[in-house]
């Protein structure tokens, strides 16, 4: 799902969670290392995530999960090359995609032979 697919104002870490396939203690834990990363809290500290904050995060597990980089080095990256890690980040997502759907096609045509 891309960042233009999240149609709500703000989301619960358990919705952001879910959506990024990462456990919320991680998602709590990236809170801490990444300055960018400043979700709204109501007065009983619930957590509410904004569209760009879920972008944060995408780019976040993109750079930590898919490359592999430690915690330190993904910080560096976020803060030297934002754009270029958003822009890749929005390609591999586009990708994955595509390759889902060829998937799907060639499913199809395997059970209609």
């Amino acid at each position: 799902m891309e960042s233009n697919d999240l149609t709500k104002k703000y989301y619960r870490i358990r919705e952001v969670s879910e959506l990024l396939g990462v456990a919320a203690s991680t998602l709590r834990y990236w809170e801490q290392e990444f300055p960018r990363l400043k979700p709204t809290r109501n007065a009983k500290g619930t957590r509410y995530y904004t569209p760009g904050d879920v972008e944060v995060l995408r780019q976040i597990k993109y750079l930590v999960h898919d490359k592999g980089l430690k915690i330190d080095s993904a910080k560096e990256q976020m803060r030297v090359a934002t754009d270029s890690v958003a822009t890749r980040t929005r390609a591999i997502e586009r990708l994955q995609a595509v390759r889902a759907q060829l998937v799907s096609l060639r499913d199809s045509l395997t059970r209609l032979k």
